[in-house]
């Protein structure tokens, strides 16, 4: 493997990546930063009306082009009720359960601005009070947000400004270790968007020339299943999703290298295209592993559903814990970024 890119500026991408909230929905601040480090490296970007932010390198070939997706949005909730004791009831915002926020700090983020510090507890918490609180079902009905201000009823809390439809966002708690994991919240998919933000990078400071013309579409409704199911021009003939691996019982991913899908909920994915990135990745010495995500779905899949005429894939780095508190290795993160950056240089598959 080539050492093209540093982990260090791959992990610290995104750390400052996750600590911006932007769950579904909620997701103008985090494209504005995106925006910002396109508008420094001078890339020509514009947003869709669903408010995902699409960026262009022109290349050799504008008859043919490439794209690549990432996305910003995560996990998270809204205001679902407020209970007569003044907490707060939550409404999930993506496939994930509420075992995997249980005593997770929160910000509630109000219409006006404002925004509110919170823990997700179960109601039935305390062992001194509720003997079998190890039985209660985590659901909408026991979880709730205790919020950090002197409330006491509904009328306390709308005082605040929280309404019901207020956005609530997960506390990332990401941190790097001396031994080259970053682990957070909210690593799918922002860790994507710091490699695609590294390429995007090392192409125009090196003046590097694509062989296509590339588009890199930063979508914001990906956990919602729409994030990259537009927007795709016609000239596209390859769509690559750069999502996470998942690990677990049966998978071969792991965190150390870059996982490429075979096959994940929606079915294959093109399996000529992902040859492609497999011969790429033993050429140039990238450690990867082929595997099948049993219960997910991509930006990529979503753009064929929606009728897209394209050969699409799906690599990523490994990741675990998804949709929890989430880890991964410096080690996959460049193993990623190298597959992505002889991808962007290579010829197309005929």
């Amino acid at each position: 493997m080539n050492d093209f890119f540093k982990a260090e500026e791959l992990l610290n991408t995104t750390r400052d990546l996750v600590r911006i909230p932007s769950p579904s929905g909620f997701t103008d601040e985090v494209i504005s930063w995106v925006e910002g480090r396109m508008q420094e490296l001078n890339v020509p970007t514009y947003r869709n009306n669903k408010g995902g932010l699409i960026a262009t390198i022109e290349g050799n070939d504008s008859s043919k082009h490439r794209m690549l997706t990432a996305h910003v949005d995560t996990l998270g909730a809204m205001v679902k009720e407020i209970k007569s004791d003044g907490r707060l009831r939550l409404s999930l915002i993506g496939g994930f359960r509420f075992n995997a926020i249980e005593g997770e700090y929160c910000e509630i983020i109000t219409s006006s601005g404002k925004r509110y510090t919170g823990t997700i507890l179960l109601h039935q918490t305390s062992v001194h009070v509720y003997k079998n609180n190890g039985d209660v079902k985590r659901d909408e009905q026991n979880m709730e947000v205790r919020l950090d201000e002197r409330v006491f009823s509904v009328d306390d809390v709308e005082k605040l400004g929280i309404h019901v439809g207020d956005f609530t966002a997960f506390d990332p708690r990401v941190q790097l270790t001396e031994s080259g994991f970053i682990k957070s919240r909210h690593l799918d998919d922002k860790a994507s968007v710091a490699l695609l933000l590294a390429n995007i990078k090392k192409i125009k400071e090196e003046n590097i020339k694509l062989p296509y013309t590339t588009h890199f579409l930063i979508s914001n409704n990906e956990e919602i299943g729409y994030g990259g199911n537009s927007n795709i021009p016609d000239e596209t003939v390859e769509y690559i999703a750069v999502d996470m691996g998942a690990l677990g019982d049966g998978q071969t991913s792991d965190e150390y290298t870059v996982s490429i899908c075979a096959k994940d909920s929606s079915g294959p994915y093109h399996y000529r295209l992902r040859k492609h990135l497999v011969g790429l990745a033993e050429e140039y010495n990238i450690a990867y592993k082929l595997d099948i995500y049993p219960y997910y779905g991509s930006d990529a899949s979503a753009a064929i559903r929606a009728g897209a005429d394209v050969r699409h894939a799906l690599i990523g780095p490994g990741i675990d814990a998804s949709h929890a508190y989430e880890r991964t290795h410096q080690d996959s993160m460049l193993h990623t970024a190298n597959l992505i950056y002889n991808y962007l240089r290579s010829s197309m598959i005929d």
